[in-house]
């Protein structure tokens, strides 16, 4: 029978964990463990929820090419109508796509703290499970009679009931403790779900990320073949002329009228005795960093398809869509628009009369009024207005007339 009795309290012991004997294994875990709470625990199984709804979000909203060139057949009589509107379609995609690659980078930092947050879990784990096995051969080596000898050891009542006060303290503990091992166990399953969740979310942005920049793609080549159909039209060609000579007209009057405003603004500035901003002759920042080739020079050349001489009033350096566009000198924005023809559009001041013009971006980055520096990330490279392929067309006007910008480049 008191054989009996003492496997029945070695059990026991092993079971519930009683007594953790060694005094710095017992702070350790505690301290270790501060961090993981049920509390903890359910916010973990919050963020899963979460990150379930965001793939679900993800997997519905694709944008449909189909749809959207269904939409525009209409608009195909009336280019500059069509262009707009298919600028519309390419920046509601530039957009997604811009949060696509936050959300990438958002859930790379996620997967991350989580990675962090498993590791130290687990460590964790192994202290309690360490500490376990200690008690474990405590408890082997003591017998079952450790508890009763030490109670038998007081010398008076009350130092017994004290003691027994202190063995229902620590069995207490590490009822607790077993409890606090049970939950990192939990914590332990709910970081590997998360993080489970958060790699699947990040691949699916990735793919959404992909199909969006094939849809845009898919966009930039149907608008490309439209305005070439279109110019390639015979019946087209004297109308076309006028339109070009129409839009290049339109396109330098929006330039010369905010000029004008400059200089008014300026000129009360001036009369007002404030300082107005100069050009220090400093040599400009390649404007489009990631440019493959420069696919149109400044100067005067043949139209490919109309066969009219034309000014060509900047040079076009194709670049991969998306790509930064940088200031290339320090100035003031006193444009940043969209036209049908120059889409979206910045245009700096730098002082004395000097002012760079940045046409066809994806996506704008600064607003009218921003002071910027030279090299600054203002824009990415597009194909909006006018355009078909992605490039950017970099201007430089000098006192109102249009300049060489390898003047301010080389």
């Amino acid at each position: 029978m008191k054989q009996w009795k003492g496997k029945k309290n070695f059990i026991l012991g092993v079971v519930i964990c009683l007594t953790l004997i060694p005094t710095s294994t017992q702070m350790v875990w505690a301290t270790n463990y501060d961090n993981i709470t049920s509390d903890s625990i359910k916010e973990k199984q919050n963020q899963i929820s979460q990150v379930q709804q965001e793939k679900t979000a993800l997997q519905s909203g694709l944008t449909d090419v189909k749809k959207i060139l269904g939409e525009l057949e209409s608009s195909k009589t009336n280019l500059k109508q069509y262009v707009t509107k298919l600028d519309s379609s390419l920046n509601s995609i530039e957009e997604k796509l811009t949060e696509l690659k936050a959300l990438i980078e958002k859930k790379l930092s996620e997967i991350e703290t989580t990675k962090a947050e498993l590791k130290k879990a687990e460590e964790i784990e192994k202290a309690q499970y360490e500490a376990m096995k200690e008690r474990i051969r405590f408890m082997y080596e003591k017998g079952d009679n450790f508890y009763i000898e030490m109670m038998l050891s007081a010398e008076s009542f009350g130092e017994f009931l004290n003691k027994a006060d202190y063995v229902n303290m620590l069995s207490e503990y590490d009822r607790n403790m077993l409890l606090e091992y049970k939950a990192t166990r939990e914590a332990i399953i709910q970081f590997k779900a998360e993080l489970e969740e958060e790699q699947e979310i990040l691949e699916e942005a990735r793919e959404t990320a992909e199909e969006e920049e094939a849809a845009m793609e898919s966009l930039i080549q149907a608008k490309e073949q439209e305005i070439n159909l279109y110019e390639a039209d015979i019946s087209n060609k004297s109308q076309l002329v006028k339109e070009y000579e129409a839009e290049i007209a339109a396109q330098n009057a929006t330039i010369a009228a905010l000029e004008k405003a400059v200089a008014e603004e300026k000129k009360r500035i001036a009369d007002a005795n404030g300082s107005v901003r100069k050009y220090d002759g400093g040599t400009f920042a390649w404007p489009a960093p990631s440019y493959k080739r420069i696919s149109d020079d400044y100067g005067s050349r043949m139209h490919p398809i109309l066969n009219v001489q034309q000014f060509h009033n900047g040079v076009d350096m194709a670049a991969p869509s998306g790509s930064p566009i940088l200031a290339a000198y320090d100035g003031t924005v006193v444009q940043a628009a969209y036209s049908s023809t120059m889409g979206n559009y910045i245009m700096l001041d730098h002082g004395d009369g000097l002012y760079t013009i940045y046409m066809h971006a994806s996506s704008l980055g600064v607003s009218k009024g921003a002071s910027v520096s030279r090299g600054q990330n203002i824009a990415a490279v597009g194909s909006t207005g006018r355009s078909t392929g992605p490039h950017l067309h970099f201007s430089v006007r000098l006192n109102g007339s249009y300049v060489s910008p390898w003047n301010y480049l080389k």
